[in-house]
């Protein structure tokens, strides 16, 4: 019987090749993960094709959690997070016979959006803990001072991420701390896209994203308290300035070699920088950008 094309799978290198009709075969790369970092991803994905045509990397998002579950599995090759690796998943990963090495690849401003006719313009880090905290004392507009025009209750419609996300467990570490739980009633949503619309929809809404997701029919509130109130940005996630500015990780099994290397490394070149740069991330070092 004959077959235009075989799919074998590398256990050494960790990658697919697939052998076409022609006598060609390409590699093929697993990335999964992190929906905040799944636009970069596809990007650098896309961009890498004029690099190597015969390497194809097949991105996927779900979140960190899936992308991680996935590394754990054997089942992908890089897996995208916005958040690190717990203590327990590195250590069931290693018992199943993975080594997850973390590479940080760039840093976001975890921004904090308010409908276009919200008049807060700013918010501190206890305000949010109130708002989306367990057994919170804030829980409409009036409690911050404030009426919210097309609000017509004026309680606060609190948006958040599904459990699996990283920026849902990063958030809940920088906010409310490692002890203290979401409070109940929340809106989760399952992608960062998804929490920027429903805002974007609701005067009534508070969200949180990653700064890529941003637009110009949602507003932002910069974090802090009087005279120190610092807004959600590339330059602040890059300096640390801001409050809720975090790493973003890319985690291989063990030391990446061979056609993982070589996308690695050019994810980590000026040119690779550039592109999360330009999707609105910090890149994860200093670079010139044409």
């Amino acid at each position: 019987m004959n077959m235009t094309k075989s799919i074998l799978m590398l256990a050494s290198a960790g990658v697919l090749v697939v052998a076409c009709s022609g006598g060609d075969e390409r590699q093929v790369i697993q990335n999964k993960g992190s929906d905040t970092l799944v636009n970069v991803a596809q990007a650098w994905a896309e961009g890498y094709q004029t690099v190597d045509p015969n390497v194809i990397v097949a991105v996927s998002g779900g979140g960190s959690g899936t992308g991680i579950a996935a590394l754990i599995n054997g089942t992908v090759d890089i897996a995208n997070a916005s958040r690190a690796m717990k203590q327990k998943e590195v250590d069931l990963a290693k018992s199943s016979g993975q080594n997850p090495v973390q590479h940080i690849v760039g840093y976001d401003a975890l921004a904090v959006f308010l409908h276009k006719d919200n008049p807060i313009t700013q918010m501190s880090v206890e305000q949010l803990a109130e708002i989306y905290g367990e057994n919170g004392a804030t829980t409409t507009w009036t409690d911050l001072g404030v009426e919210v025009p097309g609000c017509q209750d004026q309680q606060i419609v609190v948006v958040s991420r599904q459990n699996n996300s990283g920026t849902y467990a990063y958030f809940r570490e920088a906010v409310l701390g490692k002890e203290r739980e979401f409070k109940l009633g929340t809106r989760d949503m399952h992608g960062s896209k998804d929490v920027v619309d429903i805002v974007e929809k609701t005067p009534c809404a508070i969200g949180y994203s990653g700064l890529a997701y941003a637009n110009d029919h949602v507003n932002m509130a910069c974090i802090g308290g009087e005279g120190d109130c610092v807004n959600p940005s590339v330059a602040t996630a890059s300096d640390g300035s801001y409050a809720i500015a975090r790493p973003l990780f890319m985690y291989t099994n063990g030391e990446p070699a061979g056609a993982i290397k070589e996308y690695m490394d050019w994810i980590m070149s000026d040119t690779g920088q550039c592109v999360i740069l330009e999707k609105g991330y910090a890149p994860a070092k200093s670079v010139t950008c044409s």
